[in-house]
This record gives C-alpha cells, structure tokens and sequence, in this order.
C-alpha cells in the first residue's frame, strides 16, 4: 500500500508530467549536441541526394576479406541483392578485429544473473569460446549452409552460439525463450535445422523451468535433427539420448582453440527468425550477411550516439526477437561497446532491479519497449529513485508506438530531462532501425517515431489512390532498397513477393503499419493493418492464437483481436463458440489460457474470454475481426446487413456489455 508521502510524490509529478504535455517538441541538450557523432543536418539530404554512397561509406567501417563489385543489383526486384561479390564474416567483424586492435580486454558484457551472480565477458575471452565453440559445431558434422537452431535463455551461450554459426556459415534459427517446445518443434521443422542448442533448465523468477525434458517430449521424428547440444546452466537433470545429445561445456573443452573465420558472400544467409504473418503458418524471415551488418552497426553507432571507449550499453530485450540479434548481439559487437546483459525479468526479485542495475554497471544508454516503461509506472517512481541514475544520458525505445504519457514519464523520471530519447520504428524484417530521431540533430515529439534515418525512404500512401500523403493518414511503405532487408521468406519465395510487394508493386515494401505524418512532416505509426496482434513487443498472428484455443477439447471456433492495454500496448481479446454449451466457466477460462501458453507461450494468453454462439462471418464464411473491434472497442458498426447473419452481432454486443458491467 501507498504511503501519504508517495502518493503526496505521485501526485507533484502527475502535475509535473501535465506541464510537460504543454511542450511540443523537445530539442536535444545543447551539451549532447556539442558531443554527438551527427550534429549537421545536412546528413539527411546528402544521403537523400546518394543513398548508395551513404551505404558504402557505412560499409567500408567493417572488415571485408575482399571488396564488392556492386554496390546494389537491383535487376529483379524485390530480390535485391548488397555488396555484390564482397566477402566478409560477421563473427570476426564482432571478435576478431577487435582482438587484433588491441582491444580484447575490452569487456563486451557485463552478465548478471537472476541470482545475483554476475560476470564480465571480455572480448578475448568471447573469441577464445566462439572458437571452440565453432570447431565442435563442424566435429559434429555442421557445415556451411546448416540450419542451426538455438533454443536458449538470456546466458552467455547464446551469444557464443550465434557468433560460431556465423564463423563457419550456418544459418541459426533462434527461437524466443518464452516460446512452448511446440513452437520450437514447429520451427525446427519450417528450416530443417540439422542441430538443436538448448538447455538444462531456465531462471523463471526464484524457480528453474526444465527446458530439455520439455524439448524432448516434443522433438522426436523430425528426420532433419541429428544433434541436440545441452547447455549445462542450472544444474537440473535432464535425460540424454545417447548419439544424439552432448553436453556443451564438454564438446567445447574437446574442440581445438584456433578456428579461423570462414570467407562468405556478402549474401550468404546468417539467420532466419520466424515472426507471425495473417495465417497460422509463421515467416521465416532471411537475413544475409553483408547487408544486415552494415545496417545494424550504422544506425547503432548514431542512433544511440555510440562512444565504445566511454559508453556502457544496455538493450533491455531478449536475444529471441530481433531486437536481440540486432542491438544485443550483432551491432554493438561489430561497434565495439560493452553491454550489459540480464537473464531475469524487469520485477525480480523486485521492481527496482533494473535501476539497481543501471547504478551498479554505469549504464549510459538504455533501450528498452514501451510496455516495460508502462509496468514501471504503474509500479511507482519510487524504485527508479532509490538509486543513482546520474550515468544515463540516451533513452530508447523499441516494439511499438510509446504513448506520450510514457514517453515523459521516462524522459522526466528515468532520464532526468537530461537524456534524449530515440523512439525507434522498424521490424523483424527490416533488420534494422528505419525511422527514429539522431539525438544530435532531431527535435522530438512525444509518440512520434519522427523521421527516416538518413538512407532510408519512407511514404505515408493515400489507401486508396497509393499517393504519397504529405500530411494525414494512411498506409506506411518503404519506397526504397536498404541493406538489412530481408531477402525473402525462407522457402517461400511466392509468399514473400505476395505478403510485401503485391499491392503497390516490386519495388515498394508495404509494411503493414498504419502511419501518419503531420504538418512538420513527422511519422506517427498507428498500428497493424493486417491480423496481427502486438503484445508486449510480441507479434502474433491472429490465426496462430486461435489455432491454439480451438485446441482445447472444449472450443469449437475462436477469432481473436488485439484491444488497446495499458500495461503491454495490446491484449489478447478471444471470442470463442464452445462445443454444446454457450457459457463456460472459470475453469474453461483457466483450461483455454493454459492451452495457449503450452502451445505458444504465456504472453500470448488472453486477458479476456468472451462467449460466443455464433461469429460475425461473410457469405463466403471470413470471419470480420473488423466488426469484433468495434465491439470490443465500442465503436458504432454501421452497415452489417453483408454477414451471414447480421443478428449476430446484437448479440455479441449485448454479451461485451455485460462482461464489462461485471468487470467495472
């Protein structure tokens, strides 16, 4: 319970946040502007005027075993193709040329463990391991080409993992720790990865979560899968298949020291990582390898102002989404930082351990999701001021669109008016930053993404003329190649043409956000247009939730939408028809939740039931999740005389009503 004094404190800057709304915009610091790495505006219309020679100097700052022919081969749109005939490895761009430079003593990351435990990872040290590390991958029979898949939580071995696939030229597949073994097995089988890494058992706030038993129960009979190497973390037993299983710590101590890293094209695929699309079946996203690491290193070094020598840096994510691969592993590597990295979650073992974390190590630059920010409200500012936070001086953030509420909670709160703040928008697909602020340069608006960053172009297209909207809103597009795009869908080249380049043609990426621009010609990103839904930074498709309640015994159809939530952006709404009977009760509620998270996850569990008899549907039998929102969301429906049975709906709206009298 709150205290007089908290709530007196609560209360002045609930006053002080409303002062801030008055506020427009917010220039950079005129001490950070003195300091950064872009202080000239003028660097968004010199990359406007040569995007390709803004691209090429951002890729002559990495080591290249031979150089590229072409800079672009844009022949066969939307295969694009970077750096033509180059050679380079990502593995030595974040290991090796450091080392050889003098700076293997350099700590790469500060690692703290749910427990307290903690250890620093020096550069040296972290290229001795990837060493290793990589020649038992090849003992093992993995060569290039290889799908490796990586099932692990926020530990060192992850990071190792991903580096010795991309010294020997194996694709990983990482797939989120917060994922069922079922979407483990689900990927394994998309990408046909011929060797698993995984776990004993993983830190789940003060308990430990038997990872391995729960791969096993899951994973016999995919003809592809020849090893599974276990990852001895927290000493939990675990059952081992003889010829298919081997313990990390004891192929890596058998395996010789010396691997050098391996020469690859400059589009020799580095990962594939699968996110949710509009039907149940995932993507799998394919990144290559030039490209991507140009795109990630560029826009780390100056979206977040990077000083290796002086800055401590902290991404907040998990190595699981993208946000991980990019800007836990690969760009600050390839730039040479130290970052911290955390195993547990934001409020254990209490709500002030990331402060305590950030006082502890010095952090300077912290990037983190809007929903994290929203829980730490809600939990009080007295955590963050129990500690010094005096070291920050760059807030981001990552996911989703931040409200402005949290955008100046914390920038006043966390950042002390001090900090600027990078509200960054991109995607799985992206691979990198595409529209965000330069803390040097750009003037920010509270919610607002603000700009392209220099070498990217954005539009905001009329709906349903396709022309570009100078002011108002409409469908976001990227109009123009960029290196870190993804390649294609892996094996799916028809689904990838279709889901990105179908409606305003091969050369312009429709994104699938809605955006605005306003009168200053900033962009505001509104949210999916498609069947997705955004839960903590989480996307999933509408289709893969339902896939799962309609597995439980008792469910005979579910549509699923995503309604606005304060504390993770969206939630999970299901209207679910059961098997003989309207209404279930709590226990079905409880059995249909736990059915989602054994086949997803927890976070994708609802957070509300509502009992159907009958869905919203066309003629044709397309259920209209539009209509569902509006119900949810309160809004009018209009015209509904197009559904099978438009009777429907004043039933369903009748249901919401009173589900939400008995909630208030």
């Amino acid at each position: 319970m709150a205290t007089e004094s908290e709530i007196s404190d609560g209360d002045q800057l609930d006053r002080e946040l409303a002062e801030l709304l008055e506020v427009e915009r917010f220039e950079p610091p005129p001490e950070f502007r003195e300091r950064a790495l872009l202080k000239d505006p003028a660097v968004y219309e010199q990359a406007s005027r040569d995007p390709l020679g803004w691209w090429t100097r951002q890729a002559e700052d990495l080591h290249w075993f031979s150089r590229w022919d072409t800079v672009l081969d844009d022949s066969d749109p939307p295969f694009y193709k970077w750096f033509v005939g180059g050679t380079l490895n990502v593995s030595y761009n974040c290991l090796d040329r450091h080392v050889e430079e003098g700076r293997g003593e350099r700590v790469a990351f500060h690692w703290r463990g749910e427990d307290g435990q903690e250890r620093d990872i020096t550069y040296a040290d972290l290229l001795a391991e990837v060493q290793r590390f990589a020649n038992a991958l090849k003992d093992l029979g993995v060569r290039k080409g290889d799908v490796v898949g990586i099932y692990l939580p926020m530990i060192p071995e992850v990071v190792v993992s991903m580096l010795a696939c991309a010294r020997i030229g194996a694709p990983h597949n990482v797939v989120f720790g917060g994922f069922s073994a079922e979407a483990v097995r689900e990927r394994m089988e998309f990408s046909q990865a011929k060797l698993l890494i995984t776990v004993d058992g993983a830190a789940r706030k003060g308990t430990t979560a038997p990872v391995k038993d729960r791969v096993d129960e899951v994973m016999g009979g995919l003809p592809s899968l020849e090893k599974i190497v276990v990852v001895r973390s927290k000493g939990t037993a675990c059952e081992m298949q003889q010829g298919r299983d081997v313990f990390y710590d004891e192929i890596v101590a058998a395996a010789d020291p010396h691997c050098p890293a391996e020469a690859l094209d400059a589009e020799h695929p580095l990962y594939i990582l699968y996110t949710s699309g509009s039907t149940a079946k995932p993507k799998g996203i394919l990144h290559t390898t030039g490209g991507y690491l140009t795109g990630v290193s560029a826009t780390h070094r100056y979206v977040f102002d990077l000083k290796p020598e002086t800055d401590v840096y902290w991404c907040a994510a998990d190595v699981g989404w993208v946000t991980g691969h990019s800007y836990i592993v690969y760009g600050p590597l390839s730039n040479g930082a130290t970052s911290v990295m955390w195993e547990g979650a934001p409020d254990y073992p209490h709500k002030g351990i990331w402060w305590e974390i950030i006082e502890r190590y010095r952090v300077s630059i912290l990037y983190c999701a809007p929903t994290a920010i929203r829980a730490c409200i809600k939990w009080g500012s007295q955590w963050p001021r129990k500690h010094d936070l005096s070291s920050l001086r760059l807030l981001g953030s990552v996911g989703e669109p931040i409200n402005p509420k949290a955008w100046l909670w914390y920038h006043k709160v966390i950042g002390g008016e001090r900090c600027p703040i990078v509200d960054t928008w991109w995607q799985t697909e992206t691979g990198a930053i595409m529209i965000t602020p330069l803390p040097g340069i750009t003037a920010t608006k509270p919610g607002s993404a603000t700009f392209p960053f220099p070498g990217v172009f954005a539009e905001v297209l009329d709906e349903s003329t396709g022309e570009p909207l100078p002011e108002g809103q409409g469908l976001l597009v990227l109009t123009r190649p960029w290196p870190s795009m993804l390649r294609t869908l892996y094996k799916e080249e028809d689904r990838f043409i279709e889901t990105y380049f179908s409606r305003f043609g091969r050369e312009t990426y429709l994104v699938g956000d809605a955006a605005r621009r306003d009168k200053d010609g900033y962009f505001w990103v509104i949210g999916r247009i498609d069947d997705v839904v955004n839960v903590s930074g989480h996307r999933l498709s509408t289709a893969e939730v339902e896939s799962a309640i309609v597995a439980h015994v008792d469910v005979a159809e579910a549509a699923v939408i995503g309604q606005h939530d304060e504390d993770t952006g969206q939630a999970i709404v299901a209207f679910v028809t059961l098997q003989g009977t309207l209404e279930g009760d709590e226990s079905t509620i409880e059995g249909i939740r736990g059915t989602v998270a054994d086949r997803i996850g927890k976070f994708a569990r609802p957070k509300r039931i509502i009992w159907a008899d009958d869905l919203p549907k066309t003629r044709s039998g397309k259920i209209m999740r539009r209509l569902l929102r509006d119900i949810a969301e309160g809004r009018a429906l209009g015209d509904v005389t197009t559904l099978r049975d438009p009777a429907v709906m004043g039933e369903l709206e009748q249901r919401v009503s009173e589900l939400q009298a008995q909630e208030d």
